[in-house]
């Protein structure tokens, strides 16, 4: 038999085992800096929910509050408005964020949160500057919403089709499931560790990319959808997901009493837990208001949704256990993509399982850089600028937290960490790999070590979860100090001349 007719694994042959590896490395190469910052974000952005308790400590717990309590707070942030509110959006206390916010959504289109106590009084603005940067960063690259969802939406396909390619790539793949090659050639161990990590957490790696492509392209989806069903018209495709709307009737009204909608929620779902609820046009005849109300089953899309308008009257109403599949499949794929389901554990997992598909994004690149340096043909130049563009986010991410203890203007943190990791990609001019790494490495570990320190006597401990926030940031930052120190003889041999 010929080379050609060789097989690679029983039903592929060598030569198309070459071609999908080679399409496995120009995907990758093609997606690598922005699959690592979507990768990096998205592990950090499982914990959106302690980040929030983070930056704000001194909000008053609570487990529930009263109707009249949210109809004061509501009323006193509806006072505050600087003009006509198109939409308050009111979260109501959880295990994961234990206090109340309510955002006014003004008719010029900006946005004000605020933080409310277990009477109703307004305390203050909520900080939310790092989370919001963080989150934008990871859900739309701070690009036009639709056109940054769109490339964010193209890097979960291209991730999932990397994970694709990559098992075609490597028949032997889960035969050498545990097969690990230390000690030896940097490529080689390169290549075992982001095979081994690529199968070990191959149901992560698959459900992360999977529902990140969902999310991101669902508005071309919803667009094929109406195209195919319903004459191109997407509003109707919109409508099997969401409320109606009520009548229009913009005359002015009084703010919508929201304590007889809060009573009758709690007639047909009683004891159960109020998410949150989004008031309409709150000073128009047309008022409406939504509740989504957990049913207290362990469905991933277990929230149940009534809609009143302004006389009280329940207009529409939704039981997640009577949802259909798209339905639950909708409500599940932000849960499922972030981890926000089974608790504290289930973070903690998400987060070691992300951190591993960081590395696989970011060891592509080393894989392919180590393998052109072994058949004598090193790229030096692409080594120090992707060395740069790896450890230059950490650096640049835990940059804008440090700011953001100081400002909570959202645009400043992006220049913060745009001017960061502009520099730290200028450095690769001067610095090989090794210096650029280690400048990260020690760069990031002193800002978050200052961070945790600052934040403890800026912001205070009022919060238990902010000292645990502070202390995992200390930790991280020693560690990475510890293996700078740990390196030092590696960077002497690559800086000194032989």
């Amino acid at each position: 038999m010929t080379k050609t007719g060789k097989k690679g694994a029983g039903f592929l042959s060598s030569d198309l085992v070459r071609a999908v590896l080679k399409g496995h490395s120009g995907l990758g190469l093609a997606f690598a800096a922005l699959l690592y910052l979507v990768c990096l974000t998205g592990t950090i952005a499982v914990f959106t929910h302690e980040l929030q308790r983070w930056e704000n400590p001194g909000a008053e717990p609570m487990e529930t509050m009263s109707a009249d309590a949210v109809q004061a707070a509501y009323h006193e942030a509806m006072g505050r408005a600087d003009g006509p509110v198109e939409h308050v959006l009111i979260l109501m206390p959880s295990e994961d964020r234990p206090w109340p916010s309510l955002r006014i959504d003004a008719e010029d289109g900006s946005q004000t949160t605020w933080i409310a106590d277990s009477t109703g009084r307004i305390t203050g603005k909520m900080r939310e500057g790092w989370t919001k940067f963080l989150t934008r960063l990871h859900i739309n690259l701070h690009l036009p919403q639709s056109w940054g969802i769109f490339i964010v939406g193209l890097t979960g396909v291209a991730l999932l089709s990397s994970l694709i390619s990559g098992l075609l790539a490597h028949p032997r793949i889960f035969r050498d499931a545990f097969h690990l090659r230390l000690g030896g050639s940097r490529r080689l161990q390169e290549a075992d560790l982001h095979n081994r990590i690529g199968v070990w957490a191959l149901p992560f790696h698959i459900t992360v990319s999977l529902t990140g492509a969902l999310l991101g392209l669902s508005s071309i989806i919803i667009g094929a959808i109406g195209l195919a069903v319903f004459q191109g018209d997407t509003a109707k495709v919109y409508a099997i997901f969401t409320p109606p709307h009520p009548a229009e009737d913009a005359r002015p009204a009084p703010p919508l009493d929201l304590r007889p909608l809060f009573a009758t929620v709690a007639t047909k779902t009683p004891g159960a837990r109020i998410s949150y609820l989004v008031v309409e046009h709150p000073t128009e005849m047309g008022a409406a208001a939504v509740f989504e109300v957990e049913d207290g089953s362990s469905r991933l899309a277990n929230a149940d949704s009534f809609a009143f308008d302004r006389s009280g009257r329940l207009y529409h109403q939704q039981k997640a256990e009577r949802n259909n599949v798209g339905q639950q499949i909708l409500g599940s794929l932000g849960q499922l993509h972030f981890g926000w389901f089974g608790g504290g554990v289930v973070k903690i997992a998400y987060a070691l399982l992300g951190l591993g598909l960081t590395y696989l994004a970011a060891g592509g690149v080393n894989i392919w850089l180590a393998r052109r340096r072994d058949k004598g043909r090193p790229a030096p130049g692409w080594e120090r600028v992707w060395a740069a563009a790896v450890w230059g986010q950490p650096v640049a991410l835990a940059g804008a937290a440090f700011a953001a203890l100081f400002t909570m203007s959202v645009a400043l943190l992006i220049w913060t960490w745009a001017a960061i990791s502009s520099a730290m990609l200028g450095a690769a001019i001067f610095l090989p790999p090794v210096a650029i790494s280690r400048a990260g490495r020690t760069g990031t570990g002193m800002v978050l070590i200052a961070l945790a320190a600052a934040h403890l006597g800026f912001m205070g401990t009022g919060d238990r979860m902010a000292l645990i926030v502070d202390g995992a940031f200390g930790l991280i930052g020693l560690g990475l100090l510890a293996t700078v120190v740990a390196q030092v003889p590696m960077l002497r041999k690559a800086l000194l001349p032989a």
